[in-house]
């Protein structure tokens, strides 16, 4: 009996310090480590200069958009002002991710704290999701301006437009909240290099040594929204101005219409496959080379090639560039 009892009371102090143990791993994760682009060591100069060229062009090109429909009075109409929305959450989603990568190819080992981690992940959230609602707005716009041209601009009123500008930065800023959120209630036990050049959530969930179910659910809501509905609504729109352009008579109405909707639909385009390659994926068949691809599509070389869309194919933004260079030489 007494053997028994002692056994017994060594059993208990085993879990006790096991638990201990474990509570203290799981605490014990400061920092992680982004693998980034470590496996290809002789590309590193090569990326450096690919990533810090891209970076410049998407802060100059976005800018430069923001400059324009500030300050021509041509171009304050609902489509450039979502438009500069537009650069302007693409200036965030740049900004929260290439200063990283760009440390993490000129320095050895590219770490980042447990904090500057959710950082990032919230920005990232942020920026990508009101990017896809956005572009869903977008198109609503063009649908009412091709399909109701007679009552655009009383559909489209000031009041509307920043109505919708609100509504998809607080739904947005909302919903980053809540995956950073449930990112910062699981315990990391180690490994910590994230296999990744950012801070996403698929590897995340990856490192986590707790239950991810509900972050899992959660992050398939938003999927479902983001990627499913709002990608529905867009092609609904989009069907409907196609539509619309087609029982035009005159050959010149037809051509002007799908002009002005040429850009946005190339840069839904580009978007949408980018972002449905990286994250309409269950966790468990995450790719880490393939996310780093279309990550890379979405989170840095669309926000460079947008403003080049716009401007390049709208005549109106080519106008105004050419009224506000001419202002500088002065």
């Amino acid at each position: 009996m007494v053997i028994f009892s002692q056994n017994l009371t060594d059993t208990a102090e085993d879990s006790i310090l096991s638990m201990m143990m474990m509570s203290l791993n799981q605490t014990g994760v400061t920092d992680f480590v982004l693998e980034g682009f470590s496996e290809h060591p002789g590309l590193r100069l090569l990326l450096t200069g690919c990533f810090l060229s891209l970076y410049t062009m998407a802060l100059m090109g976005n800018t430069v958009i923001i400059a324009l429909v500030t300050s021509s009075t041509g171009l304050h109409s609902p489509m450039y002002f979502f438009l500069c929305n537009l650069a302007t959450m693409d200036i965030i989603c740049t900004s929260s991710v290439i200063p990283k990568v760009l440390v993490g190819l000129v320095s050895e080992e590219n770490t980042i704290s447990f904090k500057g981690c959710m950082t990032q992940l919230f920005f990232l959230v942020w920026s990508a999701s009101s990017e896809l609602l956005l572009l869903t707005v977008m198109a609503y716009d063009r649908y009412v301006a091709i399909c109701f041209p007679l009552h655009y601009s009383s559909r489209m009123s000031p009041q509307l437009c920043g109505a919708l500008a609100m509504s998809v930065w607080s739904i947005c800023a909302l919903n980053a909240s809540v995956h950073t959120g449930l990112m910062t209630r699981l315990s990391f036990c180690g490994p910590k290099v994230i296999t990744h050049f950012f801070c996403e959530i698929p590897p995340l969930l990856l490192l986590s040594c707790s239950p991810t179910y509900i972050n899992s659910i959660m992050t398939l809501v938003a999927d479902a929204f983001y990627g499913g509905i709002n990608f529905v609504l867009t092609l609904l729109s989009y069907g409907y101005i196609i539509a619309s352009i087609l029982r035009m008579r005159s050959a010149e109405g037809k051509r002007k219409a799908f002009s002005t909707c040429s850009s946005h639909l190339i840069v839904v385009s580009v978007y949408y496959s980018s972002v449905f390659c990286a994250y309409i994926s269950p966790a468990s068949s995450y790719s880490p080379e393939r996310s780093k691809v279309s990550s890379v599509l979405y989170s840095v070389l669309s926000p460079t090639l947008n403003p080049l869309i716009y401007t390049l194919r709208n005549k109106d933004v080519k106008l105004a560039l050419g009224r506000l260079l001419p202002s500088f030489s002065h």
